[in-house]
């Protein structure tokens, strides 16, 4: 499946997209969206929902601005089903930036044990695993470590979705890191 079919594929078809799809470029937030499982994007959703209202609203209005309708019509649908038309817009390239949202502040606010941990091992220093300046590059017996402990610790699709938008939405881009998530299965999204 082409990258540009992707922005009206419906959750289900995007979900079934290959893992060596994701191999070569950076992935933005969007195609990250896109990539993740059903199940998860539900959680990402809910938890959201729950712990950041103001981002859940500002979501929910994005999305319903792109499809032309006020977002009390989505506010009306069970959360399964609007969490689920949420999803597919959010997978859709001009909703990038809120897509980016989406996935750092749920990461932040409630994988934040995750994140720590990760740069903890890494001796970067961060603020609640919130990073200012990264190493231009980290050892890769060091980096190994710090992700076979998070592969220890949290379902490997969190650990996946983390180290993937760590490398490819913020200045980090580490070669070891992007071969490692190319390489090892265990890292795969969607599954």
């Amino acid at each position: 499946m082409p990258p540009n079919a992707l922005a009206n594929a419906p959750v289900e078809k995007i979900a079934a997209r290959p893992f060596a799809a994701y191999d070569c470029a950076r992935m933005t937030a969007s195609e990250l969206i896109s990539a993740i499982s059903p199940t998860l994007a539900q959680r990402i959703l809910e938890e959201i929902h729950a712990t950041d209202k103001e981002l859940y609203r500002v979501t929910l209005a994005s999305v319903a601005q792109t499809k032309k309708v006020r977002p009390v019509f989505f506010e009306r649908q069970p959360r399964t089903e609007r969490h689920r038309t949420m999803v597919a817009a959010l997978a859709r390239p001009e909703l990038n930036m809120i897509a980016g949202n989406v996935i750092s502040g749920w990461l932040v606010k409630n994988q934040s044990a995750l994140l720590v941990g990760f740069l903890d091992a890494l001796k970067i220093k961060h603020e609640k695993g919130v990073v200012e300046t990264l190493p231009e590059k980290v050892d890769d017996a060091d980096l190994n470590r710090a992700v076979e402990s998070l592969l220890g610790k949290y379902p490997p699709e969190i650990v996946a979705l983390y180290l993937r938008a760590f490398n490819d939405m913020n200045e980090a881009n580490w070669a070891n890191l992007k071969k490692m998530l190319n390489e090892d299965s265990r890292l795969r999204l969607g599954t």
